[in-house]
């Protein structure tokens, strides 16, 4: 059974990366990097602050968004939003764990 679902999970790999690997999902995959490098720009200046700059609800609908979004991707087997998606939700939840652990810093430091 694991041999029927690694190689299902390869075909389907297979199939969104490779087989339907044309121009207009280059350009994607290009236009997702040059909306991803806005997230990839934030994410270095709060790793260097060690804090998140930007409220906590920007990071709580981002998250939903992304994994809405990654979600739909898998459905419609579109390698450019699976990519993107499944990198950004790792740059949100890492900015939300910065907010929540100064938050546990503040509250401890307050008592």
């Amino acid at each position: 059974m694991l041999v029927d679902i690694s190689h299902a999970v390869g075909a389907y790999l297979s199939e969104v990366f490779f087989t339907r690997l044309d121009w207009w999902v280059l350009l994607g995959f290009v236009a997702q990097l040059f909306f991803t490098a806005r997230f990839l720009v934030q994410w270095i200046a709060s790793e260097r602050a060690g804090r998140s700059v930007i409220p906590v609800a920007f990071w709580l609908f981002s998250i939903g968004g992304g994994a809405l979004l990654l979600i739909y991707a898998l459905y419609r087997k579109d390698a450019v939003f699976i990519a993107g998606q499944a990198f950004s939700f790792f740059v949100y939840a890492r900015n939300l764990y910065f907010v929540m652990r100064d938050r546990r810093a503040g509250a401890a430091s307050a008592v």
